[in-house]
């Protein structure tokens, strides 16, 4: 598979290999992604089989979402300097150990432990995606590149539900929930082939960035946001004492602590781990809060589903997994063709999109709201799951390149490394904020003593939360109108060190 012969004053033709090596890129990328929302299905069995604690359950999803998007920068920064492909060969191989650890978990603490340092793995490898595909492809391509790895974003977190349900209904309520994490070996094994014999080597004809990475600042951040996370999750567990909010007020000082402290560094000469200028521009300040407040809307639909279906009326695991098939249908088919929709409507696909999902969430929460327990089938969610399904396709694959646009073309990889970090500690922040208000709106024990009583308690919780979550997506689709009209074509999201790569030859072999 090559493009065409290039026109004079054309980019150079893609060689056959930079396709292998996308192929490589993203089976590592699909399982990190799939990890994701697959477990959400899994929740409900993992609570009875190791007896978990509500607040266990949201930190099996915040966990592995928050290590995920700290990791982010700090791993591009070391791929830049020593080289892409070992570090993302590094980082598989620990998501694929840190997978058969949480399969053999024998409590709630050592499967959250485990699934921390599955996201750290993830966050080690995905930045090594986008940097290769800056590295081997360009023009055109590049632009396509991008748009199938959106589509595979898409696919995967869509179809982690669907393919989790499968497994549990396959093998049972409690081996079902292990195979869920075992599913990785497999394709870990296989992108660890495939990486070590495709990807390149890093081109040491390039410039090596600066040596110091900012762990000062990496520190600060990553105890800022364990200090807002710890209490949205324990709150309401252990309600509400006073020292969560007191961690709180700490987590909002941390984090202005980590601003001064990446305005210090930057004024030394050194490279900030998020650099401060960067926020020179409010429209990537505005792009900064979309990311985040979409993808806290996007991925705690599936959390409160699945609670809500198999905990609360008392579903199977693959009946609970259906319910999110029209979500996938719809991502499937709007991804697919978002990238040629964004070079026709520009801004507007974004815009589409979050409207898109904002209608389907404030269906489902009115759904919920006004439909018996008894009464609540997949069939009433169909259609909204579908119109927020295509809705997220629209937006995901683009969102990154717009975001990025509103910069300094010499500052797009620094940039691009600040939204992906921020989607991830997006999710994590969601998981957090819909767990804290489902399990603090549900009844109490008496009331879900009976199955009638669990459900009716559960599907109230559940449109609480739901509510939450289309309150998300309503100021998402506000946001998107700080972003531009257009971008350039063959400006796609950068990777860590892109604005390097933009300047490169493909790599050596």
């Amino acid at each position: 598979m090559t493009d065409a012969p290039a026109r004079p004053g054309a980019a150079p033709a893609v060689p056959r290999h930079a396709w292998f090596a996308l192929v490589a890129l993203l089976l590592g990328m699909f399982i990190a992604l799939l990890d994701t929302t697959i477990v959400n299905v899994a929740l409900p069995t993992i609570r009875t089989s190791l007896d978990a604690s509500e607040s266990t359950l949201s930190w099996i999803i915040s966990g592995y979402a928050l290590a995920f998007g700290l990791t982010l920068i700090p791993a591009g920064r070391i791929g830049d300097r020593i080289g892409h492909k070992w570090v993302y060969f590094t980082g598989v191989l620990l998501f694929t150990l840190a997978s058969l650890a949480c399969g053999v978990a024998t409590s709630d603490v050592q499967l959250v432990v485990f699934r921390v340092v599955q996201g750290l793995a993830g966050g080690i490898f995905v930045p090594a995606v986008t940097a290769f595909i800056q590295l081997l492809f360009s023009g055109r391509s590049r632009g396509k590149a991008f748009a199938i790895m959106g589509a595979v974003i898409g696919v995967s977190s869509a179809l982690g539900p669907i393919i989790g349900g499968l497994i549990i209904q396959a093998f049972g309520d409690e081996n079902g929930w292990r195979l869920v994490f075992f599913v990785n070996l497999p394709f870990g094994v296989a992108t660890l082939i495939a990486a070590a014999i495709l990807l390149p080597k890093r081109d040491e004809s390039l410039p090596r960035p600066d040596k110091g990475l900012d762990w000062i600042g990496l520190v600060l951040v990553s105890a800022a946001f364990v200090a807002l996370l710890v209490p949205l999750i324990q709150g309401q567990d252990e309600g509400w004492p006073l020292w969560t909010y007191l961690t709180i007020a700490a987590g909002v000082l941390l984090l202005a602590a980590f601003g001064a402290w990446e305005v210090a560094y930057t004024k030394r000469g050194r490279t900030p781990l998020v650099p401060p200028k960067l926020f020179s521009h409010p429209s990537f300040t505005g792009g900064v809060v979309l990311a985040l407040v979409y993808f806290a809307a996007f991925t705690s639909i599936f959390f409160t589903i699945s609670l809500l279906w198999q905990s609360g009326l008392g579903n199977s695991a693959l009946a609970s997994g259906a319910v999110a098939i029209p979500f996938a249908v719809g991502s499937i088919i709007s991804s697919s063709q978002s990238n040629q929709i964004a070079q026709k409507l520009g801004r507007n696909v974004l815009v589409l999109g979050t409207a898109l999902v904002a209608i389907g969430l404030i269906w489902m929460w009115l759904v919920l709201m006004t439909t018996e327990a008894a009464d609540l089938t997949n069939w009433l969610l169909l259609a909204p799951l579908l119109i927020a399904g295509l809705g997220n396709g629209f937006f995901i694959a683009p969102n990154v390149q717009f975001i990025v646009a509103t910069v300094d073309p010499q500052d797009a990889g620094s940039a691009s490394a600040v939204i992906s970090a921020i989607q991830r500690i997006g999710s994590a922040v969601g998981i957090a904020i819909i767990g804290s208000v489902l399990f603090g709106s549900l009844p109490g024990g008496r009331e879900l003593a009976t199955a009638a009583g669990r459900a009716t308690g559960f599907t109230d919780a559940a449109a609480a939360a739901m509510g939450v979550s289309a309150a998300f997506a309503v100021v998402a689709f506000l946001l998107v109108f700080a972003l531009p009209r257009r971008v350039s074509h063959g400006r796609p999201p950068a990777g860590a060190g892109a604005e390097r790569a933009e300047k490169s030859p493909a790599g050596s072999r």
